[in-house]
């Protein structure tokens, strides 16, 4: 296991973790029993098969 030799400053430790990001979750539009939902992309096959309930 990686033992880093020497300590990291607080102010380098929080500037890397500033730059982390997340990207929004891509919605598509699906039709499913007549209403139009948007929901995310690797999703979209349960909706039509039914593993997932549509709520209102």
């Amino acid at each position: 296991m990686a033992v880093p030799k020497r300590k990291k400053s607080r102010s380098t430790t929080r500037h890397r973790r500033a730059q982390w990001k997340t990207t929004p979750t891509q919605l598509v539009e699906i039709r499913v029993e007549g209403k139009v939902l948007r929901v995310p992309r690797n999703l979209v096959k349960a909706y039509h098969s039914g593993l997932i309930d549509v709520e209102d």
